[in-house]
């Protein structure tokens, strides 16, 4: 009996298990891509003035993800043919810890005014990427019906919109509202693990893309015939005042560096620890429907992290310490930055998109969907493509990459990426649920 069930599930160990050893690897793969990057003339210097080097972080651990060198999870079959479960923790850290002390130093930095006085354009690439998840999943739907209904049908709680609509909580808003959307429509929680892996696929793709596109950005705004001066207004504020305040940094400057980037950290984790328990308390205490699925990310230790983090950042902006620019505040914050990136990276196994390919056909037509709209609307208001891939990632990656994908236009812009991200999550569950009963209407029964 015991070997048949050995037979049955499959031991997916990677060569390499121990966070150390993984955490090493990708260091160095790190330590690689910058050290090519930077080569003046060659193959390297032509490469990467077409593929950028953050995505070349992001790619290369999927790479030995794929290969079988690390995962993100897997199951090892013991010798009793009992199946244990393990994961690697290196993504909750880079997401938890590094990230808070990234975006706390990219933003002493910001001008909050000059942020501000970007436009309404950026709430309006927003919300254009939230109507493209809206429209897009029915639409994928009808699309993918015409000749495998099979893939978009079901009923009861095996029903697929059920399980799409979870896609759509997370693409708008973030984790909180895509278990709020599977509390609400009771998926068969049997077949979510199918709808998580879909999730996790088509937005990393999508988000490969959009990193792409920040190689070309010129050539793209140029297309989009967009005005970007309010962008590079800012862009060279800051990087005249970074170069105003630069000095040689000192063992007391990476010290103080790092107390405020950990110190916010605590402060953030500690505020975030009491803030969701008292908040799910509130939440849980309100009559079921949709009124309090809506409120779910009130109830998010992250959501909390990231929103405290921000308001230290900018209050931080308005002191003497927005000086420690000088001595490399945003380079530290970026360095913390390419690591999660790497650690998201190592999410995604290239080999498994050809294992449940139909649904994940759903998953990318429905972000193409989302895409044009993004285009369309662009090119319609002159919107710069910063704009286009922040307002998009704030929906579809949430505040864990939006502002990874601000931050790399300029460290300055991380800030737009969060709290557009934080955004979402008020947004999520009602934009979700609005998705969900287009999809119900036009599944197939």
């Amino acid at each position: 009996m015991q070997d048949s069930a050995a037979q049955i599930l499959e031991d997916t160990t990677p060569l390499f298990t121990n966070d150390t050893i993984v955490f090493g690897l990708l260091m160095l793969a790190l330590g690689l891509i910058f050290y090519t990057a930077k080569q003046k003339s060659g193959f390297w210097y032509k490469f990467y003035r077409i593929v950028p080097a953050l995505f070349m972080a992001y790619f290369i651990p999927a790479i030995f993800t794929s290969a079988g060198l690390i995962a993100p999870d897997w199951t090892t079959i013991t010798e009793t043919g009992e199946a244990v479960e393990s994961s690697t923790s290196l993504y909750y850290v880079s997401s938890r810890y590094l990230l808070p002390a990234a975006l706390v130093l990219m933003t002493l930095s910001m001008d909050l005014k000059a942020v501000f006085n970007l436009g309404p354009k950026a709430l309006i690439m927003f919300f254009t990427g939230t109507v493209g998840i809206i429209i897009g999943g029915p639409i994928a739907i009808m699309l993918i019906a015409t000749f495998s209904p099979e893939t978009v049908g079901g009923v009861g709680p095996d029903a697929v919109w059920r399980g799409l609509s979870t896609l759509a909580g997370s693409w708008i808003g973030g984790g909180a509202n895509q278990l709020a959307m599977l509390e609400i429509y009771g998926y068969n929680q049997k077949l979510y693990g199918g709808m998580v892996f879909v999730d996790i696929v088509v937005a990393n793709i999508w988000m490969a893309l959009l990193l792409i596109g920040i190689g070309k950005t010129t050539k793209i705004d140029k297309w989009l015939k967009a005005d970007t001066t309010a962008i590079e207004e800012l862009k060279e504020k800051v990087s005249n005042y970074a170069k105003k305040v630069e000095r040689t940094p000192t063992l007391s400057d990476y010290m103080i560096l790092a107390a405020i980037a950990f110190g916010t950290v605590g402060i953030a984790h500690f505020g975030a620890g009491h803030l969701s328990g008292a908040f799910e308390s509130y939440v849980e205490g309100m009559p079921a429907g949709l009124k309090r699925n809506s409120l779910t990310f009130l109830s998010s230790s992250f959501f909390w992290m990231i929103t405290i983090t921000t308001i230290i950042g900018i209050i931080l902006s308005y002191t003497k310490l927005k000086k420690y620019e000088g001595v490399g505040a945003s380079k530290i914050g970026t360095v913390f930055i390419y690591i999660l990136v790497a650690s998201i990276g190592m999410k995604i196994n290239i080999l498994e998109v050809f294992e449940n390919e139909m649904l994940v056909l759903v998953g990318l037509v429905w972000m193409l969907i989302h895409a044009l709209l993004l285009i369309l609307v662009a090119k319609l208001i002159r919107a710069p493509y910063f704009f286009l891939a922040v307002g998009s990632q704030a929906n579809v990656g949430g505040a864990a990459s939006a502002p990874i994908v601000a931050s790399a236009f300029h460290p300055s812009l991380a800030t737009v990426g969060v709290l557009l991200a934080v955004f979402g999550y008020a947004v999520g569950t009602l934009g979700a649920v609005l998705c969900t009963v287009l999809m119900q209407i036009v599944a197939p029964v």
